[in-house]
């Protein structure tokens, strides 16, 4: 049984799905979970990079505030972190530093066209990962 779950978070409804999926998962097995948020800066943002970083404190509260509303008595030790890079990579080099032993991100649904243009991120993160991956629809 895990006990430390990473869950990949972007807001949208499969990562809220996934994240419900890994309190439960948490609960059974008595392990923490960390929701780990990622940003990206764009190609040769140092302002946005400035901006971002005095955001950060303020995006993290907005976050924590998100999970509590999801789960206000979660039932499990939750941390919530956020994190700037390729989500792929933010999550596996996370797994890594953290001694993560099973990740829980959610999918959506893309073209194609999509896919091939930004890629991702469970696709990725399934290639790569060297410990357990749970993908939530």
């Amino acid at each position: 049984m895990p006990k430390h779950i990473l869950v990949g978070y972007d807001g949208s409804e499969t990562a809220r799905r996934a994240y419900l999926f890994a309190l439960d998962l948490g609960i059974c097995s008595k392990a923490r979970i960390t929701l780990l948020s990622v940003y990206q800066l764009e190609n040769g943002a140092d302002t946005a990079g400035l901006v971002m970083t005095e955001n950060a404190g303020q995006r993290l509260d907005q976050l924590r505030a998100e999970v509590a509303a999801l789960a206000p008595s979660p039932g499990a030790e939750v941390t919530v972190d956020l994190v700037q890079g390729s989500p792929g990579d933010a999550l596996l080099s996370y797994v890594e530093k953290h001694g993560i032993d099973h990740i829980v991100i959610g999918h959506t649904e893309r073209g194609a066209l999509a896919r091939w243009l930004v890629g991702s991120t469970s696709t990725d993160v399934l290639a790569r990962a060297h410990v357990p991956v749970t993908v939530v629809r």
